[in-house]
């Protein structure tokens, strides 16, 4: 199920188990159908700060974008390892 922020201002919304979905203004998460029964999770989308889509595909759209993982070095280097110690 897709959950989606409805408030100008970033949302802590708590699920079931003591963990906390962080959303974004106008952003989007997936929560299981049972977190959409937790009272927490009800209140917010009875006050109209949270909007549930049933039967959501697709990913979630959370807080930063994903990035494909940097080959190489970092620093820009030759590549060869830099020696320490007794030689």
């Amino acid at each position: 199920m897709d959950i989606t922020n409805k408030t100008t201002k970033p949302l802590s919304v708590p699920l079931p188990g003591g963990k906390k979905l962080f959303l974004a203004p106008g952003k989007s998460g997936q929560v299981s159908p049972k977190a959409l029964a937790h009272p927490a999770l009800v209140k917010l989308l009875d006050a109209g700060d949270i909007e549930s889509s049933e039967g959501g595909g697709g990913r979630a759209t959370g807080g930063g974008a994903r990035r494909a993982p940097q080959t190489g070095s970092r620093h820009g280097g030759t590549g060869a390892m830099r020696q320490s110690g007794d030689r």
